[in-house]
């Protein structure tokens, strides 16, 4: 009698290797996005913290930040600073878009206050 054989097919390790390929890449293209998000993030979170008294102050000191950290997405005008008692609130919002391949892209909308 034959033994029957168990295992994955070239075919269907073929088909796993595709998808994990796919998955990888789109990864690769996503998650340099989420990480200057959240760099950006805890950048108004900081200078939030600070005491910046005015808009002025806050926009300078996110400006020196986003410049270490090669923060490109969000520019200080971009910031809404608003006041909420004795607490300054800094937020920000934008949309990156993200191409995958030819004629399809990802579009990521990216939303923070410091008060998160």
């Amino acid at each position: 009698m034959r033994k029957q054989q168990y295992g994955v097919s070239i075919m269907g390790l073929l088909m796993i290797m595709v998808i994990v390929i796919v998955v990888a890449l789109f990864g690769m293209k996503v998650i340099p996005s989420v990480m200057e998000y959240r760099t950006a993030k805890a950048a108004i979170q900081a200078v939030a913290r600070s005491g910046v008294t005015n808009a002025a102050d806050a926009r300078r000191a996110f400006d020196n930040r986003a410049t270490i950290d090669n923060i490109t997405s969000v520019k200080p005008t971009d910031l809404e600073i608003t006041r909420d008692g004795n607490q300054t609130v800094i937020a920000f919002a934008y949309r990156k878009e993200i191409p995958l391949f030819t004629g399809v892209g990802l579009y990521l909308d990216f939303a923070a206050n410091s008060r998160d």
